[in-house]
C-alpha cells in the first residue's frame, strides 16, 4: 500500500514536470511578438524582424524594457525562421526543445523504478533562466559592454563571471552557492558578470565557454577558468589566486624601516594596515590591487611576536584595525584611519585622498597629467610649483626645504612637484634654456597647463632656489599674487613628453610578456580544449613561417641590391635633394613632431571657397608674408598655431604681399586705429612692410581681426592692439632690413601669436567690419 502511494506521488510530480514546459512555452507567441499572422511568409518575417530589431536595439533605444523586448524579438525570429521549430510551434505550441529536457529528466530519474529518488534541484522548477532569477539581471553582460567597460575595469579589480543558459539543470543546482558568493565578494570590491550563452553567443565564444554552467575570472584583461567544485571556499580562493602574489608585503620590526624608506625610490606613499588576523584579509588585497599604481602596501599582524616595537612606536590599538599612510617622513604617518569594521568605502575614501607624496617626483607623462591637470575653467585652475633640481647630497637640503614649504602651504589649487634635471633633460631645458644662472643649482617654476598638446604658461623665479627664508618669502608672495592676477604667468612654451623613468627596458618587457603567455598556454594544455589551443598553434606556425620567409627574402635581396644600387654620383644628388626637402622641419626643432599644420596660399583661384563662401562659424587665419621671409615666417606660424589645429572651424592660409598688396591695404583702411594707412602723398606708401601681419577673416559675417607683428625688444608683445610701429620701420632704409632679415628677427614678429589665437577663440578681440570682400586680382 505504501509503495503504491509513493509511486502515485511520483507519477503526479512527473506529469507536472512534463506539463510545465508546455505551459511556459504557451505564454510566448512569436507571431504576436513580431506582429505577424500565422500565414506570414519568410520575407515578411525577415522584414518585420529587421524593423523591430532596429527599433528596440538596447544601444539605440533607452527604454528600460528595450533589452527584454529585443531578446523576445530575437527569440521569435529564431523560431519562425527555422521551418522545423515553426512547424512544432504551429502544431503543439512548442518549438521542440523539450527533447533535451526529457533526456536530461531521464538521467535525473534513473532510479525511478528502484525507489523514490529525485535530485533536490528538481523541485525548484525554474527551468528557464531568463525569468526564474531576477537577481542575475543587473549583472548581464553584452559584447560591447564587456569589451569597452569590463575589460578596462579589470585592470582595477578582478571579475567573476558565470556563463548560463536556458534549460540548464546544473545552473540551477549551483544557484544558491553563486548567490551567496556574489553577495560576499561584491561587497569586497569584486566585479560580477553573467553571460547568457543563448542570447550572447558571440561573447560566450569570445570567452571560450563552450558549455554551461561555466565560471571564469577576469583580471588585467586575462581570462582564467574555474575547474573545482562550486562551493563558497573554492570560489573565494579562486578569486584570491587571481591577484598577483606581491601586492602586500608582511611587515615586522626587522623590515619596517626598509619598507617605509622606499618611498623615494618608488615615488609612492606607503600604507600599513595593523590587524589581529594572521592571514592578510582579501579586502585588503583587493584594495592594494586597485591602488597599486599609486601606493605600496604592507600588513602588520599585531598578534605576532616581533611586531611589538612597531606597534609601540606608532601607538597602535591592537583591538581595532588601523590604517596609516606614510609619505616623505617615516617617523610620523601623514594620515591615519581606525575602525572596528574596516569597510571598502572607508578605505577608498581614505586612500584616494593620499595617492601622492607632498612633493612627488615627475617620473612619467601620466603622473604629470594627473598632478597638473589642464585648466577647464577659471574656477578650476590648478597651478604646479615645480622644483628643477638634481640628485645627491648636494641638493638634499634644498629638497627638504621645498617639502617643508609644500607641507605648510597646501591648497586645493596648488600642486608641489619636483624633477631631476639629469633624468628629464628635455623637460628642464625647455624652461632654463642653458641659462648660466642655474648651472649646477636648483630652479623654481610656477606653471599652468593649457591643453593636452603640451602648451603651458609659466613663470620662473629669477634667482636660483636655495630654500632659504628669503626664497620662501619670494615664492609665497608670487603664489598670493596668482590668486588675483593669473596674468603673472607671462611666458608660454610647448613641453615635450616626460620620459618614463620607472618603465623596464624593452627586452625585460618582452621577456615578461613572453613568460605570461607561456604560463597561460601551459595552463590551457591541462584545462582547456583544443579549440582554445589554436592561438598557440597559430603563433608557432607564424614564427616558423616568418623565420624561413626572412631567410629566403634575404637570400634573394642580396643579389638584387647589388644589381640595382645607383651610381655614387646619383646617390649623392638624391641625398642632397632629400635634405633640401626636409630642411623646413629640421631648421626648427621646436616644431611639434606629432603632426603638421596645413597652410595653403590664398589666391584668386581658391579665394571664393576659402573666404567669400566660407561656412558660417568658420574663420580663415591668414599670414601676410613676402618671398624673402616666406620660409622663416611659415615655420614660426606653424609652431604658434599648431595647438589650435584641433578646431574644425579654423583654416590657415598665407597671402603674398608682393602679389596682393593693394587688396591688403584696402582691408586695413577699415582698421585705421590698428594699422593706419598713410595718404597718397606719403612717399613711403609703396614701401611699407606688412610682413608678419595676421588676419582672422570671417567670410560669412564680413569682419576680420588683426594681429600686428611683435616689435623686436618688446617683451610684452602687442596682441591685436591699435598702436602702430614707429615710423622708422616704414622708411625705405628700414624696409631693406626687414625684407632681408635673419631668421631669428623675422620669427620674432610672430612672438605670442598663440596668445592672440587664444583671445580669438574667446571672442575678446576687436572686430573690423567691411561692406563686402574686395576682389583678389
Amino acid at each position: 500500500m505504501e509503495s503504491k502511494v509513493l509511486r502515485a506521488a511520483a507519477a503526479v510530480v512527473l506529469v507536472l514536470a512534463l506539463a510545465l514546459p508546455g505551459l511556459r512555452a504557451a505564454d510566448f507567441d512569436p507571431y504576436r511578438v513580431l506582429g505577424l499572422g500565422r500565414t506570414a511568409g519568410a520575407a515578411d518575417i525577415k522584414k518585420a524582424y529587421k524593423r523591430l530589431a532596429r527599433e528596440w536595439h538596447p544601444d539605440k533605444n533607452k527604454d528600460p524594457g528595450a533589452e527584454d523586448k529585443f531578446i523576445q524579438i530575437s527569440k521569435a525570429y529564431e523560431i519562425l525562421s527555422n521551418e522545423e521549430k515553426r512547424a512544432n510551434f504551429d502544431r503543439y505550441g512548442d518549438v521542440g526543445e523539450n527533447q533535451g529536457y526529457s533526456q536530461h529528466q531521464h538521467r535525473q530519474f534513473h532510479h525511478f523504478h528502484e525507489g523514490f529518488y529525485f535530485d533536490e534541484s528538481f523541485f525548484h522548477f525554474p527551468f528557464n533562466s531568463e525569468r526564474h532569477d531576477s537577481s542575475d539581471e543587473k549583472y548581464l553582460l553584452h559584447f560591447s559592454h564587456y569589451m569597452h567597460e569590463i575589460v578596462p575595469d579589470s585592470f582595477k579589480k578582478p571579475y567573476l563571471i558565470k556563463i548560463t543558459s536556458d534549460w540548464c539543470f546544473s545552473c540551477i543546482h549551483i544557484e544558491p552557492v553563486w548567490k551567496e558568493v556574489v553577495q560576499e565578494l561584491e561587497a569586497l570590491g569584486v566585479g560580477i558578470g553573467v553571460v547568457h550563452a543563448g542570447y550572447e553567443r558571440r561573447l560566450a565564444h569570445h570567452l571560450g565557454a563552450h558549455s554551461t554552467p561555466s565560471i571564469l575570472g577576469l583580471i588585467n584583461g586575462k581570462i582564467s577558468f574555474f575547474h573545482n567544485a562550486v562551493v563558497r571556499e573554492n570560489l573565494r580562493q579562486f578569486v584570491e589566486n587571481l591577484l598577483p602574489g606581491n601586492l602586500v608585503e608582511k611587515i615586522t620590526d626587522k623590515n619596517y624601516v626598509r619598507f617605509l624608506s622606499n618611498w623615494k625610490k618608488e615615488n609612492k606613499p606607503h600604507v600599513l594596515l595593523f590587524d589581529h588576523m594572521p592571514v592578510i584579509p582579501l579586502l585588503y588585497k583587493l584594495t592594494a590591487f586597485a591602488y597599486r599604481d599609486y601606493l605600496s602596501f604592507g600588513y602588520v599582524y599585531v598578534g605576532l611576536r616581533g611586531t611589538e616595537e612597531l606597534s609601540s612606536q606608532y601607538n597602535i590599538n591592537v583591538y581595532s584595525p588601523t590604517m596609516m599612510v606614510f609619505k616623505e617622513h617615516i617617523d610620523k604617518p601623514a594620515d591615519v584611519v581606525q575602525a572596528r569594521d574596516m569597510k571598502k568605502q572607508l578605505m577608498d575614501d581614505f586612500l584616494s585622498q593620499n595617492k601622492f607624496l607632498m612633493a612627488a617626483r615627475l617620473t612619467n607623462q601620466k603622473l604629470f597629467q594627473e598632478l597638473c591637470p589642464v585648466k577647464k575653467s577659471h574656477r578650476q585652475r590648478k597651478y604646479c610649483v615645480v622644483l628643477l633640481t638634481g640628485e645627491g647630497d648636494k641638493f638634499a637640503k634644498t629638497y627638504e626645504a621645498f617639502v617643508t614649504f609644500a607641507l605648510a602651504n597646501t591648497r586645493d589649487t596648488l600642486r608641489f612637484v619636483h624633477v631631476y634635471s639629469d633624468r628629464q633633460q628635455d623637460f628642464v631645458d625647455t624652461f632654463l634654456m642653458d641659462d648660466e644662472r642655474y648651472q649646477g643649482k636648483s630652479a623654481m617654476v610656477i606653471l599652468e597647463r593649457r591643453n593636452n598638446a603640451g602648451r603651458v604658461v609659466y613663470k620662473i623665479l629669477e634667482d636660483a632656489w636655495r630654500g632659504s627664508e628669503e626664497d620662501n618669502f619670494i615664492l609665497l608672495d608670487l603664489l598670493d599674487q596668482l590668486r588675483t592676477d593669473a596674468g603673472l604667468l607671462s611666458s608660454d612654451t610647448i613641453l615635450p613628453d616626460l620620459n618614463d623613468e620607472l618603465a623596464p627596458i624593452f627586452i625585460l618587457r618582452w621577456i615578461y610578456s613572453t613568460l605570461d603567455y607561456i604560463s597561460d598556454c601551459w595552463d590551457s594544455m591541462f584545462h582547456n580544449n583544443w579549440r582554445e589551443m589554436m592561438p598557440l598553434l597559430s603563433l608557432i606556425f607564424s614564427a616558423l613561417f616568418i623565420l624561413f620567409g626572412t631567410v629566403i627574402v634575404q637570400a634573394f635581396s642580396d643579389s638584387s641590391d647589388a644589381r640595382d644600387s645607383p651610381p655614387p654620383e646619383k646617390e649623392e644628388a638624391t641625398a642632397k635633394s632629400e635634405k633640401n626637402d626636409t630642411s623646413f622641419s629640421k631648421e626648427n626643432s621646436r616644431i611639434p613632431k606629432k603632426g603638421f599644420v596645413e597652410v595653403t596660399e590664398l589666391t584668386d583661384v581658391n579665394y571664393n571657397s576659402n573666404l567669400v563662401r566660407l561656412r558660417p562659424g568658420h574663420m580663415n587665419v591668414v599670414l601676410i608674408l613676402s618671398n624673402p621671409t616666406k620660409t622663416s615666417l611659415l615655420q614660426k606660424f606653424a609652431l604658434e598655431v599648431y595647438t589650435f589645429t584641433g578646431s574644425s572651424s579654423l583654416h590657415f592660409s598665407f597671402l603674398s604681399l608682393d602679389k596682393h598688396r593693394e587688396w591688403l591695404e584696402y582691408l586695413l583702411e577699415f582698421a585705421q586705429d590698428a594699422a593706419p594707412i598713410p595718404n597718397q602723398y606719403d612717399k613711403h606708401f609703396l614701401e611699407r612692410d606688412y610682413t608678419g601681419y595676421v588676419l582672422a577673416l570671417n567670410g560669412h559675417k564680413k569682419y576680420f581681426c588683426l594681429f600686428k607683428p611683435h616689435r623686436s625688444g618688446d617683451d610684452g608683445g602687442n596682441l591685436g592692439s591699435c598702436e602702430d610701429y614707429d615710423s622708422s620701420l616704414h622708411t625705405g632704409e628700414a624696409r631693406g632690413k626687414s625684407y632681408s632679415p635673419g631668421a631669428k628677427s623675422v620669427k620674432s614678429k610672430l612672438h605670442k601669436l598663440s596668445l592672440w589665437m587664444e583671445r580669438l577663440l574667446e571672442g575678446s578681440l576687436q572686430r573690423f567690419y567691411i561692406p563686402s570682400w574686395p576682389a583678389l586680382d
